[in-house]
């Protein structure tokens, strides 16, 4: 298999534990993956950690909207997704290897 995956993490005030969950999906042996980072109107530093990841590898893709709860950010990143499988993993979580 070498679809395409499109992982969305819709992400609010996160910076506590958003490097750890994006550094798992960057990890992952499986490359052809979409990270699309939706970020639901975060006021910490969590834009600065999703623009970094953007930045260094064109796997992910962020997206800011202005907060409107975690159910409108998740069916944005279904909107801009490519994949043709749709994963979804909380800013809070991550995955192991």
């Amino acid at each position: 298999m070498n679809e395409l995956i499109s992982i969305v993490v819709p992400v609010y005030n996160g910076e506590t534990y958003l490097t750890k969950c994006l550094d798992s999906l960057k990890k992952q042996s499986y490359k052809n993956l979409e990270i699309i980072i939706v970020n639901d109107g975060s006021v910490d530093n969590s834009e600065l950690i999703c623009k970094k990841y953007c930045e260094n590898d064109s796997r992910f893709k962020y997206i800011f909207q202005k907060n409107s709860g975690v159910s409108s950010a998740r069916n944005n990143g279904i909107k801009n997704a490519n994949g043709l499988y749709i994963g979804f993993v909380d800013s809070d979580d991550w995955i192991e290897h």
